[in-house]
């Protein structure tokens, strides 16, 4: 089996302070790139550098809130005066503000979309940039969420924004595959500060922290694991071992690595003439909408007492 090396790259990891994009720099860092750390937090961000560095890694810190054209261009900008060029661009950083519709702010629709959706357009815009450039391609690795592709309680902003992400990816990797630069979409599901307080996964995810394993259910039947077992797609969608995959949406969590479909037309039906209201109360229930589709994330399937 082929080692994937990343000796000579050069990678910028968005929100990578701690949790899932710490992991995502950590792991890109052990595989031989260079890494800039982006975080809000000065301390935080020195110390993830710090973590990589005292492992044998190559990193230097970069704190700026994603969002506006000038932070993306400051994060390119630092890898190439740093380590000469940028290959590698993981857009992870990310916010939440949950509220029902109705209780929604715009101050709230607006932060989450402006850090999610806008961030990750205005790195990847200047990532693309420098990379066309260079002209040896490179690889977009854009983080979505179960969230944007099934929709999620609370949710708005998030769902809308990693929907959208899912969508760049797709639109992206057209865009770019001239130039060689491949683009995808990650579904990472962890235990992370963002799940351990759904109550169903809460108790396993204390017992982890405790030193127990999580339980096949969760790892296998949930995909479900540690920021560390999400990391390990983001170095292989970053090597030339995945040079023929692009405009993908892909999972990974605990044990399970899944690809998510496209949406596509499930069902059709015809009308000579077109259709009329009173024809379409009808025909639906029994042809297109025999069947509607499900929202939202599925439950766990937890283990019976």
């Amino acid at each position: 089996m082929p080692s994937i090396d990343l000796t000579g790259k050069v990678a910028v990891v968005t929100g990578s302070g701690r949790g899932l994009g710490l992991a995502y720099a950590q792991a890109l860092a052990a595989h031989g790139a260079s890494v800039v750390v982006n975080d809000i937090d000065e301390a935080v961000a020195d110390q993830a550098v710090k973590s990589i560095t005292e492992a044998g890694g190559t990193a230097v810190a970069e704190v700026v809130p994603v969002g506006t054209t000038e932070a993306a261009e400051r994060l390119v900008d630092r890898a190439v005066a740093e380590f000469g060029r940028i290959d590698i661009l993981v857009t992870n950083a990310g916010i939440l503000r949950d509220k029902v519709l109705w209780k929604m702010t715009d101050e709230d629709f607006d932060a989450v979309i402006t850090t999610h959706l806008k961030g990750t357009f205005t790195c990847a815009r200047a990532a693309a940039v420098r990379m066309r450039e260079q002209g040896e391609g490179g690889s977009l690795i854009l983080v979505g969420s179960p969230a944007g592709q099934r929709g999620n309680f609370g949710q708005t902003n998030y769902s809308a924004a990693k929907a959208g992400i899912a969508a760049f990816a797709r639109t992206w990797s057209m865009e770019l595959g001239r130039a060689g630069i491949t683009v995808n979409a990650i579904v990472p599901v962890a235990a992370t500060a963002m799940t351990e307080t759904i109550p169903a996964f809460a108790p396993y995810v204390e017992a982890m922290r405790g030193g127990d394993p999580l339980p096949d259910f969760l790892r296998k039947g949930e995909g479900f694991g540690t920021p560390e077992d999400c990391a390990a797609l983001v170095p292989f969608l970053a090597s030339e071992a995945a040079r023929g995959i692009t405009g993908q949406a892909i999972g990974i969590g605990g044990d399970k690595v899944a690809l998510w479909s496209h949406p596509q037309e499930i069902s059709t039906a015809y009308a000579d003439g077109g259709w009329t209201p009173d024809t379409l109360a009808v025909a639906f229930p029994t042809s297109v909408g025999a069947e509607l589709q499900s929202v939202g994330i599925p439950a766990p399937k937890l283990p019976e007492a």
